[in-house]
């Protein structure tokens, strides 16, 4: 299996943005979906002049699984393979996509790109397609967060601009989440490679793409301490944060953080031996009003504006 390597850094592609009239489709690579949501979704998307339909399996339900590995596996290689739907919508994470992101039709990513949608366990998809097809995907959904009964106006905006602009993206650190106490100083430019924090430590050694360069985003959710302790000293000790340009630290959600040592003390220990710059305080992931960013394109993150600007060309 290929990292991302110079070979595979010169194969990026950047999918092209939605047009009013395009097919996008909604299939459910890991957990099962809440049917209702995902339709109140597709009324947003097809307000944007998108057409909507359903994988054959978008809706099933194999315990904690959104049906068997082959039927998940085939909507999604199946819309990887259909030449009218221009972007694939995950209807949410939870549990499932690791077990099946080695086997993806990587040459039908290559051969007609498109944006993957989602985060969370989605990240695993994410990963493997950059890995192995250079695929650029939005780490991004149509997210109601903690306390939010429905989709942030900010959260549809962003995705919106993400998938139907050429624009770059500007993502704001905000003070008001936790992580930002973990933000340094400097900048740094390079690939934004990664997502949820569990997922990333789950692809190691199969589905993660070589970091060497790149901006690290990390996000989490509902975790022990211990848990993300363990993530991050298997992730820095074998090697896989070796060469890092820089780290952007999304939201963590669901933790204690006025413990004598919480997941932010954790955290600043693992990531400032590293010796690089970090930009806590994204909102991209579990949180309020999350944002959306393009893995696999270069970023620039400034921890002096606390921005991270994910540019569109240069890929």
């Amino acid at each position: 299996m290929e990292s991302l390597n110079r070979e595979t850094v010169d194969r990026i592609v950047m999918p092209p943005p939605l047009r009013p009239g395009d097919k996008i489709r909604f299939v459910s690579p890991a957990s099962p979906p809440d049917k209702d949501r995902v339709l109140r979704h597709a009324e947003i998307l097809k307000g944007w002049g998108l057409r909507v339909d359903f994988g054959e399996h978008a809706f099933c339900k194999h315990d904690y699984l959104a049906g068997t590995d082959e039927e998940r596996l085939a909507d999604l290689d199946g819309v990887l393979r259909e030449p009218e739907v221009r972007a694939i919508f995950t209807t949410r994470g939870g549990k499932g996509s690791y077990r099946i992101a080695d086997r993806l039709d990587f040459a039908a990513a290559r051969r007609d790109p498109k944006f993957l949608i989602g985060f969370s366990d989605i990240t695993a998809l994410h990963l493997s397609l950059l890995k192995h097809s250079g695929l650029i995907g939005i780490h991004g959904a149509l997210f109601a967060g903690p306390g939010e009964e429905d989709v942030n106006p900010e959260t549809i905006g962003a995705l919106r601009r993400a998938l139907m602009t050429t624009e770059d993206i500007t993502i704001q650190s905000r003070p008001g989440e936790p992580t930002s106490a973990l933000t340094t100083s400097g900048t740094a430019t390079g690939r934004l490679i990664g997502g949820n924090l569990d997922m990333v430590a789950t692809a190691a050694g199969w589905a993660l793409p070589d970091l060497h360069g790149a901006i690290l985003l990390l996000e989490a959710v509902s975790l022990y301490r211990g848990q993300v302790d363990r993530q991050m000293t298997m992730l820095r000790k074998a090697g896989h944060l070796d060469g890092l340009a820089g780290v952007a630290i999304g939201q963590f959600t669901d933790f204690e953080f006025d413990l004598r040592f919480s997941v932010i003390d954790i955290l600043r220990e693992h990531l400032d031996v590293l010796g690089v710059p970090v930009l806590g305080g994204l909102p991209l992931g579990h949180g309020r009003s999350p944002g959306s960013a393009l893995i696999g394109a270069v970023a620039e993150l400034d921890a002096e504006t606390g921005t991270l600007t994910i540019r569109r060309g240069g890929i």
